[in-house]
This record gives C-alpha cells, sequence and structure tokens, in this order.
C-alpha cells in the first residue's frame, strides 16, 4: 500500500503526478525484490515544512528535497534483497499484514527549483527523488563513495526502465 499526503500548496498535486509516484514505487520495489505487501507513505511538503523537519530529525537547519524514515535495520553495507528474503518479520513490522519499509517526505517547492537547475521535467524529479527515497528505505545510502556508486547506479537502471 502506498499513502500519499499532500501538506502543501505551492505545487499542484495533479492524478498524473499521484499515478506516477504510486507506480514508481511499486516498480522500484518489485525491482529490488520485494515481493510481500507492503506499505510506504509519502508526504508532499513545502520548503519550509522540509526545513522543520529536517532540523528536528537529523538537527540540519537547511531545506533539503527529500527525506527518507526507514522503518527497518539493515546491517552495514546490505539491503532488503540482501537480508530479507524468506524472512520472518516480527508483528511491530507489520502493519495489518503488510510490512512497514517506511515514510518519504518530498519538498515539492524544492523539486520544481531542481527540475529547472537540472533542465529535466518535474515529474522526472519528484519521480527520482522518490526512487532515491525507496531505495533508502531499502537500505542503499550514500555515505561512502562506493555505496554512493552502487545507489546512483541503481537509481539510473530504475529510471530508464520506467522510461524516465
Amino acid at each position: 500500500m502506498i499513502f500519499l499526503d499532500n501538506r502543501q500548496d505551492k505545487i499542484e498535486v495533479t492524478e498524473e503526478l499521484e499515478k506516477a509516484i504510486k507506480n514508481i514505487i511499486e516498480y522500484a520495489l518489485r525491482d529490488e525484490k520485494v515481493d510481500l505487501p507492503c506499505e510506504v507513505s509519502v508526504i508532499f511538503v513545502d520548503n519550509d515544512n522540509i526545513k522543520d523537519i529536517n532540523r528536528e530529525n537529523r538537527n540540519i537547519d537547511k531545506v533539503t528535497d527529500v527525506l527518507s524514515f526507514p522503518m527497518l535495520e539493515y546491517p552495514k553495507g546490505r539491503v532488503f534483497k540482501d537480508v530479507y528474503i524468506h524472512h520472518e518479520f516480527q508483528p511491530s513490522d507489520m502493519d495489518d499484514g503488510n510490512l512497514v519499509l517506511g515514510d518519504i517526505a518530498v519538498s515539492l517547492e524544492k523539486a520544481e527549483e531542481q527540475s529547472k537547475e537540472f533542465e529535466h521535467s518535474f515529474l522526472r524529479e519528484v519521480c527520482y527523488l522518490t526512487v532515491h527515497s525507496v531505495l533508502h528505505l531499502l537500505g542503499y545510502d550514500h555515505m561512502e563513495e562506493n555505496d554512493k556508486k552502487v545507489m546512483r547506479k541503481r537509481e539510473e537502471e530504475i529510471l530508464q526502465k520506467f522510461k524516465l
């Protein structure tokens, strides 16, 4: 299940955008071998909201484009498909039969700014940020250079397969 919640009023959230976000999340999960019912929540916010969320959760008082809040823990350097294939989950990991992967906060205002900066569509930017965040929910990281290369490669593979 994918839950979308629009908590901003600066950028119009169209049906096309909502459908694309749901489709790219479902596609990314399938491509990452998540083959059980799961739950991902996405909130759309503006720059002020995401700055507040960033400050409250990471002690970083600045605007960012997307934040991820994974609910599962992964060993260093491992991702969902390495760790959780044929794994029994704890009841605390589940919600009504769905594995809770986590939450995503996307600043649509920042996405619009970046789409202009990178000279591609707003839809492509929001989908990129969403894939980036889904990969974080699945254990990918980009703190070390090698991990960053792996994550960037997966992002581009998914977007290309999804034809974005």
